[in-house]
């Protein structure tokens, strides 16, 4: 890691107080000392204060196996002359931000605005990788929706679809800060300036790869979309084969129906009473008129 890198894990105000390349303002440090927050709160930026840049990174991770999301927060404070990092340890046990891959990504001599860019680069790439992790999800539920009950099938939906607008959420202030960096809005009004012409137009890749991902998270969006109205089709093809079954059995026992209630009446003069063969002649109605409409039924493909 760089001379002029500080990395620091779920640090005391003491220790942030030492650690920190300047003197933060008040407001600053109540954010870098926050615990980690739910709900993409505090939104995600990049902006000058003074002499420094501060910035809010949050990065939503998910959990297939779990069927869970959860973020991982680090801020940055910048100056010309050092970085300052400070990860937070995510609630429930799970792992804070790794910064091994930004680390070896870094160069000797590579300023704290390139590192900083390093850093929102690495984030950009988990954004891209998460939004592949969440198609596969998605295609793993279509690929689901034919076997598993139909309640499971509309919970993990809802939790994609919740998933979705979390990531999304948190997406577009990501894009947006980076934005501004390109466009040289974030600036230090005193002291060496920290985003120097060859780091915003490196922060330009990042902001491509913030797009590509918010693009692909609206693909995923439609995706989701498609399998939610597949899910809804299967629910719909369902309930009209249990109509076709139930209007079999009520077709079938109409007519048993009504030659017994057609035998049934009460009257004087019918000459099948009086027959020897009589109740076997109704039998054997009833039983021909029920295998014609069970055979009528099969060829119609409803039984």
């Amino acid at each position: 890691m760089p001379v002029n890198w500080i990395d620091l894990l779920d640090p005391t105000e003491e220790e942030l107080r030492e650690s920190a390349p300047c003197k933060l303002e008040d407001t600053a440090v109540e954010l870098l000392l926050a615990p980690p927050q739910h709900d993409d709160d505090p939104r995600p930026t990049l902006q000058g204060h003074g002499d420094y840049v501060f910035g809010v990174l949050l990065l939503p991770v998910e959990v297939p196996a779990e069927n869970a999301l959860f973020y991982q927060e680090v801020e940055l404070v910048v100056t010309g002359k050092a970085i300052l990092t400070v990860r937070k340890t995510p609630p429930g046990g799970r792992e804070p931000y790794d910064l091994s891959d930004v680390k070896s990504a870094c160069k000797d001599g590579d300023s704290p605005g390139m590192i900083a860019y390093r850093l929102v680069d690495d984030v950009a790439e988990h954004f891209l990788d998460l939004v592949d992790d969440i198609d596969a999800e998605i295609d793993e539920l279509e690929d689901q929706v034919e076997d598993q009950p139909a309640a499971k099938t509309r919970e993990r939906i809802s939790t994609l679809r919740h998933d979705l607008l979390h990531v999304r959420r948190t997406l577009a202030p990501m894009r947006d800060a980076v934005r501004r960096v390109v466009d040289d809005v974030v600036e230090v009004e005193k002291g060496p300036e920290v985003f120097t012409h060859d780091v915003e137009i490196a922060f330009n890749t990042a902001y491509d790869k913030f797009l590509r991902a918010f693009d692909g998270l609206e693909f995923s969006r439609d995706l989701l979309a498609s399998v939610r109205d597949y899910h809804q089709s299967k629910i719909a093809n369902d309930q009209n084969e249990v109509m076709k079954r139930l209007t079999v059995i009520a077709s079938v026992i109409l007519l048993p129906t009504f030659i017994v209630g057609l035998y049934g009446q009460n009257f004087v003069h019918m000459p099948e009473l009086k027959w020897h063969y009589g109740y076997a002649y109704s039998w054997g109605l009833i039983v021909v008129t029920t295998v014609i409409q069970l055979i009528w039924f099969r060829r119609k493909n409803w039984l």
